[in-house]
């Protein structure tokens, strides 16, 4: 489990809730619940940090914050 920091919230747009990592830019996904949106982030996450490894980019340190309703 990655301990980046994670927002979550509702969106109206979307009809569903949002984890957004703002550590790792453009690294969001949605999800039926709260749950569900953090479940489908850790995957995204883990999506992200590959894809950064395979094109040498530099990935960030999470600060260590892990969940934040808002």
């Amino acid at each position: 489990m990655y301990k980046y920091e994670t927002i979550i919230y509702w969106s109206d747009e979307d009809q569903s809730f949002v984890a957004d990592v703002p550590e790792l830019p453009g690294c969001m996904a949605h999800g039926a619940s709260p749950e569900k949106a953090l479940e489908n982030a850790q995957e995204a996450m883990h999506l992200w940090i590959d894809t950064a490894r395979e094109f040498g980019d530099p990935i960030p340190a999470p600060k260590g914050r892990r969940l934040v309703y808002a």
